[in-house]
C-alpha cells in the first residue's frame, strides 16, 4: 500500500497554530459566551470553504471516478429515461435538448451555475477530453482548437453507451442514498462503477491547496491490472507496470519518457512524462515531401502549434527593449532555414491534420522533424498527480496500486449488497411462492374457507400456518391462476429461485466465489468496451535542435563591471599584428581574459546566498563582438534576487576547475558538471554562514591558445597569511556540486583567501600597508616548504601583506 504522507488541508499559516480536526468544534471565546474570535471564525469558515471545495466540487472520488456535478449529471439522465440503451443502442432513448438535462440537475441535484453544470456536461461529452465519453452528444460540443460549445439550447445529449457500467446496478442496493440539498429528493453518494472510471477517463482540477492530474487509461490494460491484483494481491510492481505500461490519452501522441519515470510516477502518484506528436512523411511529386502531423500530445491544440510558429517566424520586441534579442533573431533564422508553410487541414474525416513544408526538399526530414519538436507544444510534458478522494472519505495522493486496491474493496462491498439485496429479493418471492403452492395443493379447502369464514385471512393463517403475506397475497390471487398449468409454473420458478438462492449464499458467505465473480464481470465488461491503444509507448531522447557555431579562437574579454565582449583570434595572434589594448566605459577596467574557442562556455559565479553559491551558463558563441564595450552579463542570465556576480571563466566542457570556499573546503569539477540550460542557473557551490566563494582556479583541460597541462598540487593561501600545499589528488570530483573536503584547517577569524592547482609556481595578491596592492610570486622550491597533508594548518609565511587571492601562474 502507499505510505504517502496525507495532505493537509488547507495549508497552515507559517507560525499560526495547526487547524482543528473536521470533526471538532472550534471552541468559543474564553470568557464562555456565544462570541467567537475573529481568528476562530476565520479558521473554521476556510476549513469549511476549503473541505466544500475539494469534497463538493475540485477532486474526483476513487470509487467511481466522477465528481459531484458530473455524477449528478449521470443521475438526472439516467432518471430523466436517456439511457443509450440495449448492446447495440438499437432500443436507446431519443436525445433531448441540453438545457432540459441541465435545468434537471440544477434543480433537483446541484443548486449552481447553469453554466458550470453545462461545462461539466460538454466535458463528458468530448472524445478529445475523455478517453471514454460518458455523454453522447449531437450538435456543436466544441473542438479541441479551444471553440467552445453551442448554447444549451441547441445542442442534444444522451447517455453513452459505456454508461452502464456506472448507473445499471443503482437500484440493487448497491450504494447509499442521502437527501439532495432541500431534502425533497434523495441521489447517490457515489455510483456503482464496474470499472475504475477515474484510471479510465483521468480527472483534472484545483481545489483550496490541492490539484489532481490523472491521466486516462486504456479500458483493458486497467481491467487486467484489476483481476491481476484481485488473483495476487502482492502482485510486485513490475508486474503491476507491465499489464499497465502508461496512460492511453485521447488524442493518441507518443509518450517517450523511459519504463523507470513512468513507474516512479505510478508508484509515488506524482510525476512528468514527456509526450510528443505522432507524424508520418508524405512523399509528394518530383521528388517533394511534407510532414504531417495527425497526433498530438494531450492538451496541445492546432491552434496553439500555429500560435508558437507564429511567434518563432515573427518575434515581436519584448517590452522595454529596443530591438529584437540575439537569441530571438537566430531562433527565427533557424527556424525559417528549414520550415518554408504550415497548413491546418484538420477536418471532419481527419480531427488533427497539420502540415508542414519544407525550405528545400534537400533537407534532412529528422532536422525539421527536431526544429518542430524543440521549438513547440508537439513535444511537452504532461503531469501526473493521482490525488483522489479515497474510501475513508479523505483527500490523499495515492499510488496507482492503492488507487486499485481500493477500487477493488468498493467493488467487492457493491457485489456483497447486491447479492444481498437480491437474495432478500428472492427469499421474498420464495416466501410468496411457498404459499401459493400450498394452495393449489389444497385447492377446495382453501376457497372452501373464503367463502364460509368472516374472517378469511385469520382463518387461512390458523389452518395453514401462513404469514401474513402469504395469506394476503392467497386472497388476492385471481381464478386463472389457479389453474393445473400455473401449477406447474409455480414449482419451475421455486426451484429456480431456489438455486439462486444457493448461488446467492455462496457468495456471501464465501470470499472465493466472491473474486471469481468479480473476475468473471470485469473480463466479460473488458471484451464488451475495450478497444485498442491510442498512445504508443516508446523511450526516445528530448530533442535538442543543436545550434551551428564555426569552430574558431576567441578570446573573451570581461571587465570588473561585467561588461562581456569576445574577439576573434588569441592574444599572442594580436601582439603580432599589433592589435592595441582593449577600451573601457568610464570607471571600468579589465577583470580578465580568456583564450578558448567560440564553441566553448562562459561560466558565472555568482556570490552566495542561503549557504549556496550559483553557476550560469552562457554560450562564448552568444557573446557580441568586440568592436564596442559589450555588453552586461547580466543582460544574459537571470541572476537570483540578491546576489550579484562574483567570478568569471570560459573554456571547453573537459577544462577541470578547482573550487573553492572562504571557509577552507574546495573539490574538483569540469565545466561540462556546471552547465545549464536554465537561464536561472544551477545552485553548484555550498558554503557556509557568512561564507563566499573564491575565484575558481584552472586545475586541467582546454587552455586556448596556451593549453594548460594537469597540474598536480594545490596551493591554499589564508588571509592570516598561512599557506599549505599538498598533491591534487587528495581532493575529489563532486560533478554534483556540494561544499567538498577541507583544504585547509582555518584558526578562529581566519578565512581561505583563495586556492589555485599548479604545477611549478603561483602569484598571491594582495594588501600591503596603505593599502596598496601587492603581488607575491612563489616557485616551487618555497611552495615545497609548505607541503603537508591536506587539512593542515599550513606554515606562516612571510610576505608582508594580507593575501586576497591566489592565481596559478604554470
Amino acid at each position: 500500500m502507499n505510505d504517502q504522507p496525507e495532505l493537509d488541508l488547507p495549508p497552515n499559516p507559517p507560525g499560526e497554530p495547526p487547524l482543528p480536526p473536521v470533526d471538532e468544534a472550534i471552541p468559543l471565546a474564553a470568557d464562555g459566551d456565544d462570541a467567537l474570535s475573529l481568528a476562530s471564525y476565520a479558521q473554521r469558515a476556510y476549513l469549511e470553504y476549503a473541505l466544500s471545495v475539494v469534497k463538493g466540487r475540485a477532486i474526483p472520488d476513487v470509487t467511481d471516478g466522477q465528481k459531484p456535478v458530473q455524477r449528478r449529471i449521470l443521475y438526472a439522465m439516467s432518471r430523466m429515461g436517456l439511457g443509450f440503451g440495449g448492446a447495440n443502442g438499437a432500443t436507446g432513448a431519443k436525445p433531448v435538448k441540453s438545457a432540459r438535462v441541465v435545468g434537471d440537475v440544477l434543480g433537483k441535484y446541484h443548486p449552481h451555475g447553469d453554466q458550470a453544470a453545462y461545462d461539466a456536461m460538454v466535458r463528458m461529452a468530448q472524445d478529445f477530453s475523455q478517453r471514454y465519453p460518458l455523454i453522447d452528444g449531437q450538435g456543436n460540443f466544441g473542438s479541441r482548437d479551444g471553440d467552445g460549445a453551442a448554447a444549451m439550447r441547441y445542442t442534444e445529449a444522451r447517455l453513452s453507451r459505456i454508461t452502464t457500467l456506472l448507473l445499471d446496478e443503482l437500484d440493487e442496493g448497491t450504494v447509499d442514498f442521502v437527501p439532495n440539498y432541500d431534502g425533497s429528493f434523495e441521489e447517490p453518494q457515489q455510483l456503482p462503477a464496474r470499472l475504475p472510471f477515474n484510471l479510465l477517463n483521468g480527472a483534472s482540477g484545483i481545489a483550496v491547496g490541492l490539484a489532481t492530474e490523472i491521466p486516462s487509461h486504456n479500458l483493458r490494460e486497467i481491467a487486467d491490472a484489476c483481476v491481476a491484483l484481485i488473483k495476487t494481491p502482492q502482485l510486485i510492481d513490475e508486474e503491476l507496470f507491465a499489464i499497465v505500461p502508461g496512460p492511453d490519452y485521447p488524442g493518441g501522441g507518443q509518450i517517450i519518457s523511459s519504463a523507470a519515470d513512468i513507474a516512479d510516477a505510478y508508484r509515488t502518484g506524482r510525476g512528468s512524462l514527456k509526450v510528443r506528436a505522432r507524424w508520418k512523411i508524405e512523399d509528394l511529386a518530383r521528388g517533394q515531401w511534407q510532414l504531417v502531423v495527425n497526433e498530438l500530445p494531450p492538451g496541445v491544440s492546432t491552434q496553439r502549434v500555429l500560435e508558437e510558429i507564429e511567434e518563432l517566424t515573427n518575434p515581436r520586441i519584448k517590452a522595454g527593449k529596443k530591438a529584437l534579442s540575439l537569441e530571438q533573431t537566430q531562433l527565427k533564422a533557424s527556424v525559417l532555414s528549414v520550415l518554408d508553410v504550415v497548413r491546418d487541414e484538420s477536418n471532419k474525416d481527419a480531427a488533427v491534420r497539420l502540415v508542414f513544408e519544407p525550405k528545400t526538399s534537400r533537407i534532412e526530414q529528422q532536422e525539421l522533424i527536431t526544429a518542430l519538436l524543440a521549438h513547440t507544444s508537439l513535444e511537452t510534458s504532461a503531469p501526473v498527480n493521482l490525488t483522489m478522494i479515497g474510501l475513508d472519505g479523505r483527500p490523499m495522493q495515492k499510488a496507482m496500486r492503492q488507487m486499485l486496491l481500493e477500487w477493488i474493496a468498493f467493488r467487492q462491498t457493491t457485489l456483497q449488497r447486491r447479492s444481498r439485496h437480491r437474495l432478500d429479493k428472492v427469499l421474498a418471492r420464495i416466501h410468496i411462492l411457498e404459499g401459493r403452492h400450498l394452495v393449489l395443493l389444497n385447492i377446495d379447502e382453501v376457497i372452501a374457507i373464503i367463502r364460509q369464514a368472516d374472517e378469511p385471512k385469520a382463518a387461512l393463517i390458523e389452518r395453514f400456518k401462513l404469514s401474513e403475506i402469504q395469506a394476503e397475497d392467497i386472497l388476492e390471487i385471481r381464478l386463472r391462476q389457479l389453474a393445473r398449468l400455473e401449477a406447474i409454473k409455480i414449482e419451475q420458478e421455486l426451484k429456480n429461485l431456489r438455486e439462486e438462492q444457493a448461488k446467492l449464499e455462496d457468495i456471501l458467505a464465501n470470499p472465493a466465489v466472491l473474486r471469481r465473480l468479480m473476475v468473471k464481470e470485469i473480463e466479460a465488461d473488458a471484451k464488451l468496451f475495450a478497444d485498442a491503444r491510442r498512445t504508443l509507448i516508446q523511450a526516445e531522447k528530448r530533442a535538442v535542435v543543436e545550434v551551428k557555431v564555426v569552430d574558431e579562437p576567441v578570446t573573451v574579454v570581461v571587465s570588473q563591471k561585467g561588461w562581456v565582449r569576445a574577439q576573434k583570434g588569441w592574444a599572442k595572434d594580436r601582439a603580432a599584428n599589433g592589435t592595441p589594448e582593449y577600451s573601457f566605459k568610464s570607471g571600468d577596467a579589465l577583470y580578465g581574459t580568456f583564450e578558448c574557442r567560440s564553441v566553448d562556455t562562459l561560466l558565472v559565479f555568482g556570490t552566495a546566498k542561503d549557504k549556496v553559491g550559483r553557476v550560469y551558463t552562457v554560450p562564448v558563441a552568444s557573446l557580441p563582438g568586440a568592436r564596442g564595450d559589450g555588453q552586461p552579463v547580466t543582460t544574459l542570465i537571470e541572476l537570483e534576487t540578491g546576489t550579484q556576480v562574483a567570478h568569471y571563466f570560459a573554456g571547453p566542457g573537459n577544462a577541470t576547475l578547482l573550487l573553492s570556499s572562504s571557509g577552507g573546503y574546495g573539490f574538483l569539477a569540469t565545466v561540462d558538471d556546471m552547465l545549464s540550460r536554465q537561464k536561472g542557473g544551477k545552485a553548484f557551490i555550498t558554503v557556509g554562514e557568512g561564507e563566499t566563494v573564491n575565484p575558481p582556479s584552472h586545475a586541467s583541460g582546454g587552455g586556448g591558445g596556451q593549453p594548460v597541462p594537469p597540474a598536480s598540487h594545490v596551493a591554499c593561501a589564508s588571509a592570516g597569511g598561512r599557506i599549505l600545499t599538498f598533491e591534487i589528488t587528495e581532493l575529489k570530483n563532486q560533478p554534483k556540486g556540494g561544499r567538498g573536503l577541507m583544504l585547509i584547517d582555518l584558526e578562529d577569524k581566519d578565512v581561505l583567501a583563495g586556492a589555485a592547482a599548479y604545477t611549478r609556481s603561483i602569484r598571491i595578491d594582495g594588501i600591503g600597508r596603505g593599502a596598496k596592492p601587492r603581488t607575491e610570486t612563489l616557485e616551487i622550491r618555497s611552495l615545497n616548504n609548505a607541503r603537508a597533508v591536506r587539512g593542515r594548518k599550513g606554515k606562516l609565511a612571510d610576505l608582508g601583506f594580507k593575501p586576497n587571492a591566489v592565481l596559478r601562474l604554470e
